[in-house]
């Protein structure tokens, strides 16, 4: 009623008591007020029948309830303690709240608004400044100013509750509920409290969706419905607007409606421009109505959300430019897109306003730098992640390095795997299962205590729902084995967070030297989709079969240098060790650091163990489309199935940068045929991962893998490499694995190899320096090193 009054109730909840003492004030007749005192009654009595029915029936002797309760005090320097509520069957529970606040009168306790959901009893209770005895003359809006002279702003109280809190403040779940005379009560401990800090968080929001607190992080990437674990993007945007109190409004628009439109006709749909009518309101969320089912018939989706608050004052706005063939595809997106730079934001709220711009803009967002600041500012003090704190010893970062495929800038204080060789590898875009538990073990003492584990753990590699420790662990460990790795601790929230019993975590964490040990057991693979269908319909299967075909043009050739462009996990290079060729250097490139420390592994294990010819190898952290002079000139280069993984612009970049800077004497590219899609996808397994709610997926194929950027049909990838080859003076030549190339729709996978040419007297060649080197090395072998051991940078 008070916000129907004054919209200012809704940041200052402390308005309403000035108005309904005002409005007290003008009830004489029929209430009793102190001008000295939060509190008021009736002048009559009520009748004694409503006395009756309204009071709790005493049974027998008085009982005593403890309840766990978190003192939060106002002072930043102190820490969150739990303390004990003694309340008497027969007292009332606000007096010992009262009394632990150190306050003589119940009538001086505020209470705030429910936290969590809308039916809990979890509040904040807190002393009432004296300033709001107020002469009821007062400006009204001056209460909050008022307030500032009276005491310190309790910065985590006001965090969690959303309204302003002043001095120490308790949190705790008691009260009486809707039309019960039972005293309703249950504890709130440091765990609790340390999950609605990190619950205020997307990733935080994630982490609890998943019960893995230590080891979830929010994905990078929304891939498809069967693949998302946890809580879906939307849902967890719509979360963390109700928890900051403000409003997402989703946008959907079919490419169709957008193609009909002329561009002066075309207006998106505003906060401020939506009518009631015209507005559906979903689990928190408004949504642009008429959209929803609007296009069955092919066409594309994109969506826009903008966020506001409760005053309709705007926050931010995303409007990607990629589209989708389903509508809930768009939405989870751009959700999820939103997400991660609020994410970032959270991890580092003190980051500069030209960076948090700069990030916005390759995320298509926009936002308001005050009214963000002004929504966000209290998560300064809350969320200021310390990653690297010295002091106390509480988080010492080891220097040394006790793993030769530790990732820079991700150091292991240890990590050893154990047990046999399967040969069941995680790849990226596979479903990997995992037992694992977290420990946080005291250095010198031996003392472990567990703080989370789980039998069953599902991710998918690559898609950064874990933390990169576990994967990369991950990624080096077959089907059945056993991994073993501590870390140094992340932020103390989360450790408290996952502890059952946090306040025995604190002491540790305050007076010991602690890391973290993780125990991992591999019990699952499934590969991605576009895997399996390859194994289950060709034989050999299609990624053994272009390995055979780049035998053979390394054979033909007589090459002695190999480059692969874009190698992830080594699997060419690793097949490759396999066949006797004239090689005896070999290169791989990508820009997963991941895929990479899989790669150095598998081949320094298979070199060390080979009498192969090869005398030389070595992997780089890098893009391929970016030049190094170390790479310039080989023999043969191979891109197998990796220009789809680009945008398409990307693609045509590499293509230049290689053949005009690289120039291998022969380079073999590979790539999906869109047009065989429609035979892959007749089979069983295409129909595994599909929605059962997407009523448009057989009008038209899908790309093979949720990670493709494109898929080209034949005369597309033919346009694309005759026209490089034709620029940069090579033929080229195609052919294909899987299927035939005589009969429709062709190969399954097509190939291109282009063949360096004579170089012209018109040729220009581009001026090259042999200091260009942007790659970083991240493993490297030489059979010249008596000891046969890798050198990892």
């Amino acid at each position: 009623m008070c916000k129907s009054l004054d919209p200012k109730v809704e940041s200052n909840p402390f308005l309403v008591i000035l108005y309904v003492v005002r409005a007290a004030a003008r009830l004489s007749e029929l209430i009793s007020t102190s001008e000295e005192e939060l509190w008021f009654r009736r002048r009559n009595p009520y009748a004694p029948e409503t006395v009756e029915s309204s009071s709790i029936q005493q049974l027998g002797s008085t009982e005593i309830f403890s309840i766990e309760a978190i003192n939060v005090p106002s002072s930043l320097e102190k820490t969150v303690e739990r303390v004990i509520l003694n309340v008497s069957s027969s007292g009332y529970f606000l007096d010992v709240i009262a009394k632990q606040l150190g306050l003589s009168k119940t009538s001086d306790v505020l209470i705030s608004r429910p936290m969590g959901k809308a039916s809990s009893e979890t509040r904040l209770y807190f002393a009432a400044p004296k300033q709001y005895l107020l002469d009821m003359s007062s400006d009204l809006l001056n209460a909050k100013e008022a307030c500032n002279s009276e005491g310190s702003l309790n910065a985590r109280a006001s965090y969690l509750s959303g309204q302003d809190i002043y001095g120490d403040a308790i949190l705790a779940s008691i009260g009486y509920t809707w039309r019960s005379k039972d005293l309703f009560y249950e504890d709130v401990t440091l765990q609790s409290y340390h999950r609605m800090v990190i619950g205020k968080t997307p990733g935080g929001i994630y982490k609890l969706s998943r019960g893995a607190i230590l080891a979830a992080e929010l994905p990078l990437a929304f891939t498809t419905n069967a693949k998302w674990k946890g809580s879906f993007p939307r849902e967890m945007l719509c979360t963390f607007c109700r928890q900051h109190r403000l409003e997402p409004v989703f946008s959907p628009q079919s490419t169709l409606e957008e193609s009909s439109e002329s561009p002066k006709s075309h207006k998106k749909l505003k906060v401020t421009d939506l009518p009631v009518k015209e507005a559906q309101y979903e689990n928190g969320c408004v949504v642009a109505a008429g959209v929803k089912d609007s296009v069955e018939s092919g066409g594309s989706f994109r969506c826009e959300v903008k966020i506001v608050s409760k005053f309709q004052d705007f926050i931010l706005e995303c409007s990607p430019k990629d589209s989708f063939k389903k509508q809930s595809d768009s939405i989870q997106n751009v959700s999820l897109k939103v997400l991660l730079w609020l994410n970032a934001y959270f991890r580092d709220p003190t980051v500069p306003l030209e960076r948090l711009n700069a990030s916005a803009d390759g995320l298509n967002i926009r936002f308001d730098p005050q009214n963000f600041i002004k929504v966000f500012m209290l998560c300064q003090h809350i969320h200021n992640v310390r990653h690297n704190e010295t002091e106390e010893g509480k988080s010492v970062c080891s220097n040394s390095v006790n793993v030769s495929y530790a990732l820079p800038g991700r150091e292991f204080r240890s990590l050893n795997i154990e047990g046999p060789d399967s040969g069941v590898t995680p790849s990226n875009g596979s479903l990997s299962s995992v037992s694992y538990s977290v420990s946080l073990v005291t250095e010198g003492e031996h003392m472990k205590e567990l703080l989370e584990s789980s039998d069953d753990f599902e991710f998918e590699i690559a898609s950064g729902s874990v933390i990169p420790h576990l994967e990369t662990v991950v990624m080096q460990m077959t089907v059945g084995q056993s991994a073993f790795f501590s870390m140094d601790l992340p932020h103390q929230e989360l450790i408290l967070a996952a502890a059952d019993d946090s306040a025995r975590m604190l002491p540790l964490l305050s007076s010991k030297t602690c890391f973290l040990e993780y125990t991992i057991t591999l019990l699952q693979v499934t590969e991605p989709l576009e895997d399996r269908m390859e194994q289950a319909l060709f034989s050999p299967p299609l990624s053994k079969q272009r390995v055979e075909y780049a035998v053979q043009s390394i054979k033909e050739s007589c090459a002695t240098t190999l480059v692969d462009f874009g190698c992830g996990s080594g699997s060419l290079l690793d097949s490759l060790l396999n066949y006797p060729t004239s090689l005896e250097k070999i290169a791989g490139v990508d820009i997963s650091q991941k895929s990479l420390t899989r790669a150095a592994k598998i081949l320094h294990s298979k070199l060390d163990a080979s009498m192969s010819a090869i005398n030389s190898a070595v992997l780089y952290d890098g893009s391929i489309t970016a030049f190094d002079s170390r790479l310039s000139g080989f023999d043969i280069g191979t891109c197998l199935e990796v220009i789809e993984h680009m945008e398409e612009d990307q693609a045509s970049e590499f293509g230049n940068v290689v053949l005009s800077l690289f120039r291998p004497r022969v380079l073999i590219v590979s790539t999906p045929n869109y047009e065989y899609n429609v035979i892959l996808q007749k089979s069983n397994l295409s129909s595994q991962e599909d929605d059962p709610e997407d009523k448009n997926q057989a009008q038209s194929c899908k790309f093979r893998n949720h990670d493709h950027k494109f898929e080209w049909t034949r005369e597309q990838f033919n346009c694309w490499a005759t026209e490089l080859a034709t620029r940069h003076n090579y033929s080229v030549e195609f052919s294909g694995v899987g299927g035939s190339g005589d009969t429709e729709p062709g190969f399954a996978s097509q190939i291109a190899v282009f063949i360096r040419g004579p170089v012209r007297q018109e040729d220009v060649l581009p001026e090259v320096s042999d200091m260009e080197h942007p790659y970083k090395v991240i493993w490297e072998w030489s059979s010249n090193d008596s000891s046969r051991s890798a050198v990892t940078n």
